[in-house]
């Protein structure tokens, strides 16, 4: 105990270490706010080290102390957030913040940010106005909905319009389209949380629409089909034509309500993927509203999209939930940009990031992989560059089968560590994040754009050339 005692006096006090000349450096840099809040956490952490018995026998003196400080800082600071180059052939990337944005959307973006701009007034009138308008209409021209609103993602659109129209009452979900999504977000949940009562109709794999016409009852508000996104049920299986549902949902006075997911506007089967649906085709199919994302298949900001019966987006809009999940000024401008881009077909999949890859040929791969490798070879003296076959996808919870016809430049080297390459690939700035396959290394030009090739080039004989090291 008495040992213990005499560790926790040696510790240097706060401003001891302030005045070392390793914080005295870091301050310069980070501000003295950052450097004394570093400090008193690194002092908290040792205390309990030594009330544990955990501290080694010879404590850390000032200079040692101060300069694992500043070590500490610098990797917080690399650690931020930063551009990254995708090399790792999953376009809608979730942990690389999915679809990038198309160049007008970004200088949509930078003209709002400079000053003030008329998110919540209408101009002609000078009167507040809703902030959904400033997409709404374009909104209804893509999908043939007659109205339109924007939340700050997909879930929390499924969550508004459940407490919206379904509050105290049942809501039918095929047992097939019960889902989890990404940390944990499960349907069941979801309805619950937000004051419905699921019921469940059909079987895993089988759903028709008796099912749907035998569960409903005077408590059902409304008709939930859930697209099934991030996995599939194939074989045995079977559920209704949306076209059906909505007949029955019209027949009983249910509202339909469609979520789709992940966003197209146009259809994907161009790109080899035939069973995404197209938000026009789900309003044309009769359903009354439909959900999806922005920052997936529509390659734009997230948020949340609502579009279908105006009656419905009104009792929607009006409710206290949603000024807990409105966007902000950004989110706006970067949407109404790309939507603009859809307004011509040939215009979006030109400009926007994510069709543009998904538009790109084997044989365009290839003659870029090819160029890659043959810039790379002379310069990277330890390893043997070659352009391969590859396979790349979608990604970020949306087609979980659908593999892309692709080609990388692979890696090889017999003299050095390909995890060290890897490592300091993420080590660049910008970083660079790439696969592993088979002790070898693979960077996938299907989610890189064309332009990126020469400095994604640079950065790996840059990483090469530490890896030496």
């Amino acid at each position: 105990m008495s040992e213990n005692k005499n560790a926790l006096r040696d510790l240097p006090s706060v401003s001891a270490l302030l005045e070392s000349e390793p914080l005295r450096a870091a301050t310069i840099h980070y501000g003295r706010l950052a450097v004394r809040w570093a400090a008193r956490k690194a002092l908290s952490e040792l205390r309990v080290a030594v009330q544990q018995s955990a501290l080694a026998s010879e404590p850390l003196g000032v200079t040692a102390l101060a300069e694992r400080i500043a070590e500490e800082l610098n990797d917080h600071e690399a650690a931020a957030l930063q551009p990254v180059f995708n090399a790792t052939g999953i376009l809608l990337h979730t942990g690389l913040g999915r679809a990038p944005l198309a160049a007008e959307a970004v200088r949509a973006i930078a003209e709002v940010s400079e000053g003030y701009c008329n998110v919540e007034i209408d101009l002609a009138s000078g009167q507040r106005s809703q902030r959904s308008q400033a997409v709404a209409q374009l909104l209804c021209h893509l999908t043939g909905a007659e109205a339109a609103h924007l939340v700050n993602n997909n879930a929390g659109a499924t969550a508004l319009a459940l407490a919206a129209l379904a509050a105290g009452r049942e809501v039918l979900v095929s047992h097939g389209q019960l889902i989890e999504i990404g940390g944990g977000f499960r349907l069941p949940d979801v309805i619950a949380t937000f004051g419905a009562r699921l019921r469940p109709v059909g079987t895993t794999n089988k759903t028709r629409v008796s099912d749907y016409a035998e569960a409903i009852t005077e408590q059902t508000a409304a008709i939930l089909v859930v697209h099934p996104s991030n996995y599939a049920i194939t074989g045995f299986a079977q559920s209704p034509r949306l076209e059906d549902l909505s007949k029955l949902a019209r027949d009983k006075g249910v509202p339909l309500i469609h979520d789709i997911g992940s966003g197209a506007l146009i259809d994907f089967a161009q790109f080899g993927c035939p069973e995404e649906p197209v938000a026009s085709q789900s309003i044309e199919a009769g359903a009354d509203l439909v959900l999806f994302s922005g920052d997936k298949l529509l390659g734009g900001p997230q948020c949340g999209i609502i579009v279908g019966q105006g009656r419905l987006l009104e009792s929607v809009v009006k409710h206290p939930l949603n000024r807990a999940l409105r966007v902000d000024k950004f989110t706006l401008a970067a949407l109404r940009a790309t939507l603009h881009l859809y307004r011509q077909p040939e215009q979006a999949l030109r400009s926007i990031p994510l069709l543009r890859m998904m538009n790109s040929s084997p044989d365009q791969l290839r003659v870029r992989a090819e160029r890659l490798a043959a810039r790379l070879r002379p310069r990277l003296t330890d390893w043997e560059a070659k352009p391969v076959s590859d396979e790349a996808f979608v990604g970020g919870g949306t087609i979980p089968d659908q593999a892309i016809p692709s080609y990388s430049v692979e890696l090889n080297s017999n003299t050095c560590e390909v995890q060290t390459l890897a490592d300091q690939l993420r080590a660049n700035a910008p970083a660079v994040l790439a696969r592993i396959r088979e002790d070898k290394l693979l960077l996938c030009l299907h989610s890189i754009l064309p332009e990126q090739d020469e400095p994604l080039g640079a950065l790996v004989e840059k990483a090469a050339e530490k890896s030496k090291v």
